[in-house]
C-alpha cells in the first residue's frame, strides 16, 4: 500500500545509461534524479532495473513484470539506443515498446518516455553516408516513442533536442568510449528529465493508494 506519506517507488527501465556505463561517479540518470529529490528534501525508493545493453525486447522480456511487481509511483523508460544500434526493425520497435508502454499503463504510475539522443552525432559514427542512415534509424525509433507518449498521455522526455546543441560542439558530453555519456553528459540527461520527474513526484506525493499493477498479457 502507498500512502500520501510513504516514500513513493520510482522505477527506471532501460538500458546502459540508466546503469551509468561511462560516469566516473554518480551512476546514471534514475540514481541522479533520486539523488536530487532527496537533496532537495523528497525522499524516495528506487528501483533501478536497468540492464546494459538492453533493447526494447530485454525490456519487455526481464524488466517488465519486476516493475510491475515494485508497485511504482514513477517511472522512466528510457530504451532505444541499442535497437538503433543493432538495426531492429522499426515494426519489431514498434510492437515491443507499445507492449511494454500499454502494461505501464496499468500501474496507475506517472510515466516518463526518455527518447534517443542523435547518435550520428557521435565520434564513432564515420562518414556522411553512416551518419545520415543513422540518423534516419533514431528518428524512426523515435517517432515510435512519441506516438506511444501520445497514445497513452505519457510524458516524454525530448532528449535528442535537449542535447542536439553541445553534442554539435563536440564531445564533451560523451565518456572516453565516445559512445556512452560522460559525468557531463549524465548531468545534462539528468537536467532534461528533471523538470517532467518533478511534477510527476508532486503527483505521486498526492496519491493516497495506487492500483495494483495489471497482469502481464
Amino acid at each position: 500500500m502507498t500512502t500520501a506519506t510513504a516514500e513513493p517507488t520510482y522505477v527506471a527501465l532501460g538500458d546502459s545509461t540508466g546503469v551509468g556505463v561511462g560516469a566516473r561517479r554518480g551512476g546514471g540518470y534514475p540514481d541522479r534524479l533520486a539523488a536530487r529529490s532527496r537533496r532537495d528534501g523528497r525522499p524516495l525508493r528506487l528501483v533501478n532495473l536497468c540492464v546494459s545493453g538492453a533493447t526494447v525486447a530485454d525490456v519487455a522480456a526481464g524488466q517488465l513484470d519486476p516493475a510491475l511487481a515494485a508497485r511504482p509511483a514513477v517511472l522512466t523508460l528510457g530504451i532505444g539506443i541499442n535497437d538503433v544500434t543493432r538495426g531492429t526493425e522499426l515494426t519489431s520497435f514498434a510492437r515491443d515498446y507499445e507492449r511494454v508502454a500499454t502494461a505501464l499503463a496499468g500501474t496507475g504510475a506517472a510515466v516518463l518516455l526518455v527518447n534517443v539522443p542523435d547518435l550520428a552525432r557521435s565520434p564513432l559514427a564515420v562518414g556522411e553516408e553512416a551518419r545520415r542512415a543513422l540518423h534516419a534509424r533514431v528518428e524512426g525509433v523515435n517517432a515510435r516513442i512519441a506516438e506511444a507518449a501520445r497514445r497513452h498521455g505519457f510524458a516524454l522526455v525530448d532528449l535528442f533536442d535537449a542535447t542536439a546543441a553541445e553534442l554539435s560542439r563536440g564531445g564533451e558530453l560523451l565518456s572516453e568510449d565516445r559512445f556512452h555519456p560522460s559525468d557531463l553528459g549524465y548531468e545534462r540527461w539528468t537536467d532534461a528529465v528533471a523538470p517532467a520527474f518533478s511534477r510527476a513526484l508532486s503527483v505521486a506525493g498526492a496519491v493516497g493508494r495506487l492500483p495494483p499493477p495489471r497482469a502481464l498479457r
